[in-house]
């Protein structure tokens, strides 16, 4: 969506800064507000006494607030929608992206000729999200498994600006991350805690889930010649031998997220780190030039030469 931005080297730090101190503040106030609002006697013992399944809207009812109930409960229907109307736009640009890399069916890449939306993506998504509906327990265990799903999509970023780095360092880029070479490295391992801390068996179940989908890929290899398999296949051999032994660690892992407890507490942590380094090092070292970069030094080109027209009619006005 950062594409899409007119002003990328200003809107991008805003927005992704802003959301997050905006974010840290609501939370830490209503943290504030529910602790202040807790009787002390139930706690008296230790929060694991504390059981209210619905936090707030259980402090409001036994307040006598029950205009608050009935508004809490209304936002907790209402406020998921700000993250859904966000997944239905970035997955049906992916879906669209996937058509345009052939891995999918060119209806799917269809533009709406007014609004420019990809309309059967937003369709086939809708039905996935009616199986996924149909196939799992509850809304939770299915917002655990999306969330998941994306934090993989995450891991890929460090890497990515790392090898565009290497292999396109010489293209044209209207934002520049400063401090890179540590924020990358840094975010690659944070990413994989997280991932790990998801608990076995849900980083099993979504690398399952991921797994369906290459019959889907094989085929449109097959439709395609294998044109460039051989290299993508070079290029992520890190990414299978990752996330087989992310899966495998949380298996063997601690109590505490679901594991066999064979790696302790502490240690399996530690054990991310240094296995989320090694392979940080080993995607960002396998990437390489493919023949993507070729349609992407000409569209780079050609926004290159707005960015000088822009700037060149700037400094005129201001003369």
């Amino acid at each position: 969506m950062a594409g899409e931005a007119n002003k990328p080297n200003r809107s991008i730090p805003i927005a992704v800064i802003g959301s997050i101190l905006i974010a840290t503040v609501v939370y830490v106030v209503l943290q504030v507000a529910f602790i202040g609002a807790v009787n002390p006697a139930v706690i008296a013992n230790g929060w694991n006494h504390l059981n209210f399944n619905s936090p707030f809207a259980d402090l409001a009812i036994a307040l006598g607030m029950n205009w608050l109930v009935i508004l809490l409960y209304a936002d907790a229907f209402i406020s998921p929608s700000g993250s859904g109307t966000t997944y239905t736009a970035t997955t049906a640009r992916m879906v669209y992206g996937m058509e345009k890399n052939g891995y999918l069916p060119k209806k799917l890449g269809v533009l709406h000729p007014v609004y420019g939306v990809p309309r059967p993506a937003l369709i086939l998504n809708l039905c996935i999200c009616f199986l996924f509906l149909i196939l799992f327990r509850g809304w939770g265990v299915l917002a655990e498994i999306i969330s998941v799903a994306t934090l993989i999509s995450y891991i890929m970023g460090p890497i990515a600006l790392m090898t565009l780095r290497s292999t396109a360092g010489h293209l044209y880029r209207p934002f520049r991350l400063k401090g890179a070479n540590f924020i990358a490295p840094c975010g690659f391992v944070f990413a994989s805690l997280t991932l790990y801390w998801a608990r076995w068996p849900l980083t099993g179940e979504v690398l399952f889930i991921m797994a369906i989908g290459l019959p889907i890929y094989f085929y449109y290899q097959y439709k395609n010649k294998w044109r460039g398999f051989k290299n993508q296949f070079r290029s992520s051999i890190w990414l299978i031998v990752y996330l087989l032994c992310m899966v495998t660690i949380s298996y063997l892992g601690s109590y505490k997220f679901g594991g066999m407890n064979i790696i302790p507490y502490g240690w399996d942590m530690l054990l991310i780190t240094a296995i989320a380094l090694v392979f940080y090092f080993w995607g960002v070292r396998s990437g390489s030039y493919t023949e993507y970069m070729i349609e992407a030094e000409k569209i780079n080109g050609s926004l290159s030469g707005q960015e000088d027209k822009s700037e060149f009619s700037s400094k005129s006005q201001a003369m």
